[in-house]
């Protein structure tokens, strides 16, 4: 099952504060979530995963469960709906995460 088209319109709606920072891109038949350049989230199966790191998880407290977005991936917080409704709460975990993050080294081909 992928994630509907519905899903990403609800949550960059969600994410519209962060204006153009936010953005999606499908990728395998799901969708990264980018902020700031860096990946910030995965969206499969119609669930929001979100990469762990201490700040976002500061911030949820206990409101998050881990999970796996697709077999042999790396342990993210799987984000219910409680937290992406809230608005306020759902922007500044997307902000938090994407400051922890690093750029993605930009890869150059070589020329023939």
């Amino acid at each position: 099952m992928s994630t509907s088209s519905d899903t990403i319109i609800y949550l960059s709606d969600q994410l519209t504060e962060l204006g153009n920072r936010i953005r999606t891109r499908k990728m395998f038949g799901e969708y990264a979530m980018y902020c700031d350049e860096k990946v910030v989230a995965l969206i499969c199966d119609d669930q929001l995963f979100v990469k762990i790191t201490k700040e976002g998880k500061d911030h949820l407290g206990s409101c998050y469960s881990e999970g796996l977005p697709y077999p042999g991936a790396k342990p993210y917080m799987l984000i219910g709906g409680d937290i992406i409704e809230n608005k306020e709460a759902f922007v500044e975990l997307i902000a938090l995460t994407a400051k922890q993050l690093t750029l993605p080294i930009k890869k150059y081909l070589k020329q023939k």
